[in-house]
């Protein structure tokens, strides 16, 4: 990188506030069952965008879905709800702002199953995160063995917006596998917080 700037993963290097995602959010791991909840939702309404369409709307998601607590977006009255649709703080397509009511119930549905949802979901990592060492951003797959299971069996608990591709880049964001290429500066820090994971 030029400019004493430190290397990053190219996907990230178009805006500041993607690279701010990247060197502090994006393949760090994640074990909070809501936080995971609200990061598989938004992974979701990315379809057919680009994530930083979705990172730069992030906070009128929290806001509009009540920080994505289940529990209060199925109490959501009528009126706020109908609200959304007109809502420019998010994308306002209906078939995904319904799919958010959709997977609050799911979730609560596991939960009363006696399921906790991190857990759940990183049993299809096995529980550790997958630690890889891509040399460049091409090598890089868009859905693996894992994130075909982990699609399959949220769809079967009623998830929406919940694909191959939608779980691989879900995986990648909350740290359950490590696709920054070996030349990020952050992929050591990312490593040694993956061997520290612990469920």
């Amino acid at each position: 990188m030029t400019n004493n700037q430190p290397e990053r993963c190219s996907w990230c290097e178009s805006a500041d506030d993607y690279r701010a995602y990247h060197d502090n959010v994006w393949g760090r791991p994640v074990r909070e069952s809501q936080e995971l909840f609200a990061k598989l939702c938004l992974d979701g309404q990315q379809a057919g965008l680009s994530w930083i369409t979705i990172l730069r709307k992030q906070a009128g998601y929290e806001n509009a879905f009540l920080k994505f607590n289940p529990q209060a977006i199925v109490a959501m009255s009528d009126e706020h709800r109908e609200a959304l649709y007109t809502n420019r703080d998010i994308i306002r397509s209906k078939k995904k702002i319904d799919a958010i009511f959709t997977n609050a119930e799911a979730y609560l549905a596991l939960e009363k199953q006696g399921e906790d949802f991190g857990r759940w979901l990183w049993s299809f990592v096995g529980g550790r995160p997958v630690i890889n060492s891509y040399k460049t951003q091409a090598q890089i797959p868009t859905e693996n063995e894992a994130s075909r299971a982990m699609a399959k069996a949220l769809k079967k608990a009623g998830f929406k917006f919940v694909g191959p591709t939608i779980c691989y880049a879900f995986m990648e964001a909350v740290g359950m596998v490590n696709d920054h290429v070996v030349s990020c500066h952050c992929y050591e820090p990312v490593v040694q917080q993956m061997k520290q994971f612990t469920l």
